[in-house]
């Protein structure tokens, strides 16, 4: 029996999960947006990572088809987005169930005009979401159901009347964690075929595509391709995926990591810290890495590591979530933003608005402040991002500075902005150095639980520094 290795970063704002195989290869990774309950957090990315393993198998498994037949490529692709969706649908249904026993609870004058409105809106930006999953591969780019149901259903709150604003917001807000809390469980092969059967009808009922500016060549050739050929590629993987449906992913062990880590229901030597595992899972994707700068939800950590990828000092700021995820997720709450869409917003910044406040309120209300004074708020956010990327930047320089390769790991190191000034600053405070910003950069620290979860190795952290936004210095 084939064993493998999970890895589960229980962060203050995601979770993730990693399994690998007996050669150290990711064969799956999970993502979900921690929960209230972190057990059901933990539960949905590990689940997460065995339905991206049982997808990677497949694909390992008619990696020759894929490889020589573009249209196999196309096809998996599309496969991976459907599922997605067959997945959201079901999360779709019982939130709109909760939603309209939300709303016929309250006291509200006019609750039968609010419930049908609220179901004018389900109604309208549930084939929006379709659509999007389907052909737009929504669910790659966004792979929390909140923020891809709270961004759509939020455009059309504000567009209904005042009177009916403050009773739709109240009946998501309450509807939607409990929803988020529900542990679903979801049989793959029959999400697999649902997931066929969307896109039988999907290739079936394409009319042939006229090439336009927004899209390249190659585009239309796979797409073509796959729609004259997908009968022969279904029938060329039932057999890979009746097999793989089947077939167990035994854990033979896992460990646990990042803030939550202590609420994880494993065993005390299955529980690592997150700085040990980052170092480890960034030096085993970038050898050469004897830097690492994680910026996680709720604090940010300087990590230094020896040729071996074990740390050897690091300082960290934990006493203040500002500079860190939660500190985004509460300014894209002022603005009115996504987190997704705060990194490009910031990029299209003409200056940076200079930022007193180094506390996460504080900074609320000068964001206010700066917005009535008339500064643009691309401006302002670019400010924020700077101002986040000079804290960090203050705790590498206590760490012992950027020394052979630096790599940037954690949840912020996908937002653009943060990119743009990291890279800047290393460049400007030590030169010329190898940077590594992989797209796994989130996943580093599930990585570094599953590799250890392997090697069943003990490792300590050295004494290292807790720097407190007072200025003073803890040990």
């Amino acid at each position: 029996m084939q064993k493998y290795y999970l890895g589960i970063d229980l962060g203050s704002t995601t979770s993730k999960a990693v399994i690998i195989n007996d050669k150290d290869e990711i064969v799956g990774r999970g993502i979900t947006n921690t929960r209230a309950n972190y057990k059901v957090a933990a539960d949905i990315a590990k689940e997460q990572a065995i339905y991206d393993a049982r997808f990677n198998l497949i694909e390992k498994r008619t990696g020759s088809n894929i490889s020589a037949k573009p249209e196999f490529k196309k096809y998996m692709q599309d496969l991976r987005s459907v599922f997605q969706y067959c997945q959201f649908k079901r999360r779709m249904d019982s939130l709109e169930l909760l939603l309209i026993e939300t709303a016929n609870g309250f006291a509200y004058n006019k609750k039968e005009q609010i419930t049908a409105r609220l179901k004018a809106i389900i109604n309208l930006i549930r084939p929006q979401m379709k659509h999007e999953f389907v052909n737009e591969g929504l669910g790659s780019k966004n792979q929390f159901f909140r923020d891809i149901v709270s961004e759509k259903y939020n455009v059309q709150v504000e567009k209904s009347e005042t009177e009916f604003y403050e009773p739709l917001m109240l009946a998501f807000d309450k509807s939607i964690t409990p929803v988020e809390n529900e542990m679903v469980q979801y049989n793959f092969k029959e999400l697999v075929n649902e997931a066929m059967q969307f896109l039988e009808e999907k290739y079936a009922g394409l009319a042939d595509q006229q090439e336009d500016d927004s899209k390249e060549a190659w585009y239309y050739d796979e797409l073509n391709a796959v729609k004259n050929g997908y009968k022969n590629i279904e029938h060329s993987l039932r057999s890979h995926i009746e097999e793989i449906a089947d077939e167990e992913i035994y854990i033979a062990k896992m460990v646990g990591t990042g803030y939550g880590r202590a609420l994880l229901p494993f065993p005390e030597d299955c529980i690592k810290s997150e700085i040990l595992c980052h170092a480890f899972g960034a030096h085993a994707v970038f050898p050469g890495t004897r830097t690492v700068l994680d910026i996680g939800g709720q604090d940010t950590k300087a990590i230094q590591v020896d040729k071996y990828g074990l740390v050897t000092s690091f300082h960290m700021n934990d006493r203040c979530a500002a500079g860190c995820g939660r500190y985004l997720g509460y300014i894209a709450d002022e603005f009115g933003l996504s987190l997704n869409e705060l990194g490009p917003e910031a990029n299209k910044a003409t200056k940076e608005t200079t930022i007193c406040s180094t506390c996460t309120v504080f900074a609320g209300a000068e964001v206010k402040e700066l917005l009535h004074n008339g500064e643009l708020k691309p401006d302002i956010l670019a400010g924020l991002h700077k101002s986040i990327v000079q804290r960090a930047m203050s705790l590498i320089a206590r760490s012992g500075g950027v020394k052979n390769e630096f790599t940037f790991t954690g949840g912020v190191a996908r937002n653009e902005a943060v990119l743009k000034y990291v890279k800047q600053m290393v460049l400007d405070s030590y030169g010329e150095v190898t940077m590594n910003i992989h797209t796994d950069s989130i996943f580093m620290g599930a990585l570094g639980g599953a590799m250890f979860a392997k090697r069943n190795i003990s490792a300590d952290l050295p004494q290292g520094t807790i720097v407190k936004e007072t200025g003073h210095i803890n040990n």
